[in-house]
């Protein structure tokens, strides 16, 4: 899609034509019209929204696009079911001409957790590896990062990202329909990395931080969030088969073994900078993301376990830098 082409340019002055070949190639097979069952509805969707240019753009305190007063009133209703062709909103919350996309994930909590704790975003460029529709990225372009690469495999999470583009039309931030494993090797580029809630849905948490590390420049910064549990260093909590009703989770570590995993990976300057319980506040479902969410994922008769009665979940942020 021509939404890309600015960023194979960029590629290609960093030095990275070969990556951006093949990211041209990737991205018109994954968002082809029969390459999903939705495709076709989402593109269409996308294309029938109504074109209006906002007034005003916010970034750095919320992600806020346009007014109310920028949507005529007789328009906003079937602009809400337009954007609801989009379901689940997952990430955020937006604000879109006057329309609040009430998302899943209060998105915006973890990043006032996170953003005192990092090295300035000015002027960097930044990976986010499982980064979902884009929110956090659009939140670290308001930081001013120079470049902002998301990348997640899910498609509609890709789309989301689209519609959201369409008004804001930035190109300095992209969202990739793609996972880490189509990242070239030993990319060394970035000097922010983030990967939060994606350590683990994987089934080697080692191999995916070296991953990580292979994707900074030397000194670049990491930043990690992830589940965690109580306990001593050298402790996992391994599933047996779901954790709060999901299937792909794999190691849980406690915060003196991700500290141990980081270490031995190679990082240096490890810091576990926040720790928090994760609260029905934060995680939600609503008219926008109308499937189960944490409540659901809760021991009903003792919310500090799940369901399946394994704690509940408590995430941990953590910095660290490249050698």
């Amino acid at each position: 899609m021509t939404l890309y082409h600015p960023l194979y340019q960029q590629l290609t002055a960093m030095g990275l034509s070969d990556w951006a070949g093949q990211l041209q190639h990737i991205i018109a097979q994954k968002l082809a019209i029969d390459g999903h069952g939705k495709m076709q509805q989402w593109q269409s969707a996308l294309k029938t929204l109504p074109q209006i240019t906002p007034t005003n753009i916010e970034l750095k305190q919320k992600v806020k696009i346009g007014c109310a007063d920028d949507l005529p009133e007789i328009d906003r209703q079937q602009f809400i079911q337009q954007l609801k062709q989009f379901h689940p909103w997952r990430k955020g919350p937006y604000s879109l001409l006057g329309v609040d996309i009430e998302t899943e994930w209060r998105s915006d909590w973890k990043w006032d957790r996170v953003l005192p704790h990092i090295q300035p975003l000015a002027g960097r460029k930044v990976l986010d590896i499982g980064g979902g529709n884009g929110y956090h990225g659009w939140r670290m372009l308001g930081e001013g990062a120079d470049l902002v690469i998301g990348i997640d495999p899910t498609l509609v999470f890709t789309m989301q990202y689209h519609v959201i583009q369409r008004y804001i039309g930035e190109s300095h931030h992209y969202v990739l329909p793609i996972g880490i494993e189509d990242l070239p090797d030993d990319l060394m580029c970035f000097d922010t990395v983030f990967s939060m809630g994606v350590l683990y849905h994987r089934r080697s948490p080692l191999d995916h931080l070296y991953e990580l590390r292979s994707c900074l420049k030397p000194g670049g910064e990491l930043i990690l969030e992830t589940l965690v549990i109580d306990g001593e260093e050298g402790m996992s909590l391994i599933p047996e088969g779901r954790y709060a009703k999901m299937r792909n989770v794999w190691f849980i570590p406690t915060i003196a073994t991700m500290e141990t995993w980081l270490k031995r990976c190679g990082f240096n300057n490890i810091r576990c900078v926040d720790i928090n319980i994760t609260s029905i506040e934060e995680q939600h479902h609503t008219d926008w993301m109308i499937f189960e969410s944490l409540a659901d994922f809760l021991d009903p008769n003792d919310s500090s376990k799940t369901i399946e009665g394994y704690p509940a979940p408590k995430r941990a942020i953590f910095t660290a830098t490249a050698p």
